[in-house]
């Protein structure tokens, strides 16, 4: 698949496959008896562990993604709480691979839970995409697990799947196609769109722009000056059957990196500050991966028996630096303790978990370069370099000196929804 060129097709022939609550689909298909119960996997099940994937069941029952767990057993008292196991996780996506990888070699992951599928190039072989679609929804049941189901979005470009898969939740079939596009958008709300989040609702609302059938019938230069960006031009191509460089489909979900925190390693403050610059390297070897910067930033640390402490932000430049994306978490939060006169330090012995979201992605190719100052442009290059040693020669042969921690239990093994690292062996593999 062409990652770089922009093709326009009318005809749906490209299929966005989104396992539905897929960490929980794999433990009730392990586990006979967690079948049909409302079950929730958790980074841990201790009273403040945050729900990561809740059962089709437990959303049933109005458990949602991201709850403390306390919270959720009031919502759903007899839900049953599961640690994560990302290990089962990576079996069961690698045979999803498989059966996906049996119909096309242009297969490209985009989580751990998601892939896309360009079957442009099979017309002949399946001129009926659709049975395709139920095609591959059986051979998952028969070959991977028959609890396991998925969404299955087709249209004429990834991000318009992505959005079809969405519709119908779960095990739907959905397409869209030039014939019936408006009608589906005319039903929609702007943030129901991949990549539309409160923020980017608001800047285009003020261009009077209200529904998704408002944003395709704009003109590529009134949605570039809503968005202040190329990316409004991005939404106009989207909207019209235009291919937007695959690998900006990675911005449909954000990145995050996330820690709780145990009671002895909260008695450290130091090792606490050094648990949230490692989840900052974390997302930028993800970024790096991925040829990806951000502009918007999320932190959330949670406390024992207080409200959490919450940060959003969009920077003043693309960042993918993570030492870079530290400074400015610790600089804003040294800012708020100045601001609000507290001498208690933001990330303290109270902490039980530290999380970092990024959002609001810029493919690398289209950054602007001459924004930054020859500082900027050394820095990325001499961080290219490390990552392709590290491609190399192996992960551990060179180091950066922000990099190296006493702590080894720092990189636990963890396992996210946004990041296709999640399936693989190695980092940078």
């Amino acid at each position: 698949m062409n990652q770089n060129t922009l093709r326009t097709q009318l005809e749906a022939r490209v299929l966005f496959i989104d396992m539905n609550s897929f960490f929980a689909s794999c433990e009730q298909q392990t586990n006979y008896w967690l079948r049909g119960r409302p079950i929730a996997v958790c980074v841990y099940t201790g009273k403040y562990g945050c729900v990561i994937a809740p059962s089709i069941e437990a959303k049933q029952r109005g458990i949602k993604l991201g709850v403390r767990l306390n919270e959720a057993m009031k919502i759903c008292p007899d839900l049953v709480p599961l640690e994560t196991n990302p290990d089962k996780y990576r079996t069961f996506h690698a045979r999803i691979m498989k059966v996906l990888k049996r119909y096309s070699e242009e297969v490209i992951p985009r989580s751990i839970d998601e892939a896309v599928m360009d079957l442009s190039s099979y017309k002949n072989i399946y001129p009926d995409v659709v049975e395709v679609a139920k095609k591959i929804k059986q051979d998952i049941r028969e070959e991977v697990g028959d609890y396991l189901k998925c969404s299955i979005g087709i249209a004429p470009n990834a991000f318009l799947a992505k959005l079809a898969s969405d519709i119908q939740k779960p095990d739907g079939l959905t397409i869209i196609t030039p014939e019936n596009i408006d009608s589906i958008l005319k039903k929609l709300e702007l943030t129901d769109l991949p990549g539309i989040a409160k923020g980017m609702k608001e800047r285009l609302n003020k261009a009077g722009i209200y529904t998704p059938y408002d944003l395709r019938h704009s003109t590529p230069e009134k949605l570039k000056a809503a968005c202040k960006s190329i990316v409004g031009q991005h939404w106009y191509h989207r909207l019209h059957f235009q291919e937007v460089d695959m690998r900006s489909t990675e911005e449909y979900k954000n990145m995050s990196a996330m820690r709780m925190v145990s009671k002895e390693q909260r008695r450290d403050i130091q090792n606490l500050s050094d648990t949230l610059m490692m989840l900052c390297l974390t997302l930028e070897k993800r970024l790096m991966k991925k040829q990806l910067f951000c502009k918007r930033v999320h932190c959330i640390i949670r406390y024992e028996n207080m409200p959490p402490f919450e940060d959003s932000f969009y920077t003043e430049q693309p960042i993918q630096d993570g030492m870079e994306l530290f400074h400015i978490l610790q600089n804003r939060q040294l800012a708020f303790q100045q601001k609000h006169k507290t001498m208690q330090h933001i990330i303290n012995t109270n902490t039980i978990s530290i999380g970092v979201v990024i959002q609001d992605f810029i493919n690398e190719d289209l950054v602007q370069l001459n924004i930054f100052d020859n500082s900027h442009i050394k820095s990325n290059k001499a961080r290219k370099t490390v990552y392709s040693i590290k491609n190399k020669y192996g992960t551990q042969t060179i180091k950066r000196a922000s990099e190296m921690n006493d702590d080894d239990d720092l990189a636990d093994d963890v396992i996210g929804f946004g990041s296709v690292k999640d399936v693989n062996n190695g980092e940078y593999g």
